[in-house]
């Protein structure tokens, strides 16, 4: 309204940051979603490789709670991508790539599941929140994580 002063900032107000910086969060977010599928899917067929030699559709489909059509579109983008090969018969196999995104991805949800652990967060509940969390911290952020856990360890 005209005239009226505009609500100052406090804890029951947001405050808008530079746009600039709104439309780089938001990229960040969007880029982090797209990512943590992909992840996902490398993490669990690693995990189901070294489980029980390889990883099928179904079996794929089963652990995520997803239809096979679904499994299948986005083992086709993981070919096309050079994360994943498959063999005809066979299953699903992880390339050198793939294996590096899975040894990257495993690594860090380790860091935040005992991130949080070392915080006092349950365990069984630090295993499902570091599920979300490992995808979208930031490099700068794993490290301060790091950081307090040696800190830790050493007290």
């Amino acid at each position: 309204m005209k005239g009226q002063p505009r609500p100052r900032a406090g804890p029951e107000h947001a405050v808008l940051v530079d746009t600039e910086a709104q439309v780089e969060n938001f990229r960040q977010a969007r880029e982090a979603r797209r990512v943590e599928l992909i992840e996902d899917y490398i993490e669990l067929i690693a995990d189901l490789i070294s489980d029980g030699g390889e990883a099928r559709q179904v079996d794929i489909a089963a652990r995520l709670g997803v239809a096979q059509p679904t499994v299948a579109k986005m083992l086709k983008r993981l070919v096309e991508e050079g994360f994943v090969s498959q063999k005809p018969y066979r299953g699903v196999f992880l390339t050198q790539l793939g294996h590096e995104l899975a040894k990257r991805s495993r690594d860090r949800h380790q860091l935040v599941e005992t991130f949080l652990r070392a915080l006092g967060v349950d365990g069984d509940i630090a295993r499902r929140d570091a599920e979300g969390i490992e995808h979208h911290v930031s490099a700068q952020t794993l490290m301060a994580f790091a950081n307090f856990i040696a800190r830790e360890e050493k007290s």
